[in-house]
């Protein structure tokens, strides 16, 4: 017999498991909804010295009342700090445990630190003692869910259910910082991620690739990865796919993560077109590839995407995909430019746009280069960065290009500043040629932003040129060695270039 406990996230309680509970039940299970001290129907029960350390000896004296041999132990967002805080105290009693649609905790880190919107985390981590009734968080007006993550796939009554029965947060539950025993890097353990809500099997991958340490004990046998094509209240949303979903977690089912033995990184892979190597000239953040001529040469600068572990390495300007990009357009008569960029963490985009801004004024500079004729090109979550040149276009800057973009902020990032949102600075690019190679296989959170921002392009008459690889990937040019991503490549590349030339 097995049994469920299950843990829900901030402002909320046992109520939310509701419909995935009866199903368990039906399937033979034990199950447990939690609510924890402060929510709920308890939330009378809360002061302000309830923390997190409340929360977890809530969980421990649950299991020490369960009777079925296996606990499986669910912790939904902020749930999953207690869950491994009472996993940690009674590691022999738990069989595994799913972290659903939240970040991976760390020792002596408080849950706070993983809510995406910085501005909420940097008031809310003020060391100022709380006072009167600032020792609880207001739940989320009925608009205001999305900065705790993605409402995609709930049905209105079921948001309409959410703000109704949410309760505040207890402040120090959020604030009190988490410390994990090494009993628990033990367990078995199964990931569950909401791809609507911004996560996704590819991403963790990608991540482990990079070679964040963060990620390295996501590669051990006892780890498992689903995914669920909805937004960041699967309880709510999509109750019959979360209940298979848990049940197959048990079992001990699920993708596994990591390369196989003498595999490189998908980032790493050899570029898909056999591009001739050219004259390379590294200075400071910025590698130039430069063309066979005796005169000054338009350039395009290529902006990788994010957020990349600060530690990783290669860094992006040698990736074989960047590298390609930049010998391909060598290959025509232009400079090939990439810089790296600082954009290590979500609040990183000021600081790796003034990279980019930089970048460009070296490249500009340069006696090979004519300055009067650069493109722009970004990939990925660098996509963000190029709205503040879509926003006010410069004479020499002659096309911005962006290959599966993120063009809008992602559902779990919380908010960010207004000034990285393309959607609403393609309205002053006027003339400004715009690229975008858009792929069929895309995340859909990902997709969202891209469509989002055609929408706004068409509306006030961008020019932009859309190629679409309907059978790729985010990251193809490493991934998808098939004709149509080839042609893709050769037919963007030559549409960037040519508007440098004409």
């Amino acid at each position: 017999m097995t049994a469920f406990v299950l843990v829900p996230g901030s402002f909320t309680g046992g109520w939310i498991w509701q419909e995935v509970a009866d199903r368990l039940r039906a399937s033979g299970a034990e199950v447990y909804p939690v609510t924890l001290t402060g929510a709920g129907d308890r939330r009378r029960l809360a002061g302000a010295g309830t923390d997190l350390e409340t929360h977890i000896e809530d969980l421990t004296q649950l299991i020490d009342h369960v009777d079925a041999p296996e606990v499986v132990i669910v912790g939904h967002d902020y749930g999953i700090h207690p869950v491994l805080g009472a996993a940690g105290r009674r590691p022999e009693r738990i069989s595994r445990i799913v972290y659903l649609d939240t970040g991976l905790p760390q020792d002596g880190v408080p849950a706070l630190a993983l809510v995406p919107d910085h501005e909420l985390r940097d008031r809310l981590l003020d060391p100022a003692e709380p006072t009167g009734d600032d020792w609880r968080i207001p739940p989320p007006s009925p608009d205001g869910w999305q900065i705790w993550g993605s409402t995609a796939g709930l049905p209105a009554e079921a948001l309409s259910k959410l703000s109704r029965l949410a309760a505040p947060q207890p402040r120090a539950t959020l604030t009190r910082p988490l410390r994990l025993t090494g009993a628990v890097s033990g367990l078995p353990t199964t990931g569950v991620l909401c791809t609507a809500n911004g996560s996704t099997i590819a991403r963790v991958e990608a991540m482990v690739g990079f070679g964040d340490p963060r990620f390295k004990a996501l590669t051990e046998p006892g780890v498992t990865f689903f995914e669920l094509d909805t937004g960041h209240w699967p309880m709510l949303s999509a109750p019959d796919e979360l209940t298979r979903v848990l049940l197959a977690a048990a079992a001990g089912e699920g993708h596994r993560v990591g390369a196989r033995s003498g595999e490189q990184p998908s980032h790493l892979r050899p570029f898909l077109l056999d591009v001739a190597e050219r004259p390379r000239v590294r200075t400071g953040r910025v590698d130039l590839h430069l063309p066979e001529a005796e005169h000054p040469c338009p350039a395009v600068l290529l902006v990788h995407g994010g957020p990349i572990p600060a530690a990783t390495r290669p860094t992006p300007r040698d990736w074989p995909s960047l590298v390609g990009y930049a010998r391909f357009a060598a290959a025509l008569g232009a400079v090939g430019a990439i810089v790296d960029h600082r954009l290590h963490d979500l609040a990183d985009y000021g600081r790796a746009a003034e990279d980019v801004a930089e970048a460009v004024e070296l490249v500009r500079a340069d006696r090979r280069v004519d300055g009067e004729r650069i493109a722009l090109w970004f990939f990925s979550g660098g996509g963000l960065l190029a709205a503040d040149w879509l926003a006010a276009p410069p004479p020499w800057l002659r096309c911005v290009a962006a290959t599966y973009p993120v063009l809008g902020p992602l559902p779990n990032w919380g908010s960010m500043d207004p000034r990285f949102r393309p959607s609403a600075a393609v309205g002053s690019a006027g003339g400004l040629p715009i690229v975008v190679t858009r792929v069929g296989l895309e995340a859909p959170a990902i997709a969202a932003t891209v469509e989002e921002f055609l929408a706004a392009a068409a509306d006030c008459k961008a020019d932009v040129e859309v190629i679409d690889v309907p059978n790729a990937h985010h990251g193809f040019e490493t991934l998808d060695r098939i004709d149509e991503a080839r042609d893709a490549v050769d037919r963007a590349v030559r549409a960037v270039v040519g508007h440098l030339q004409g």
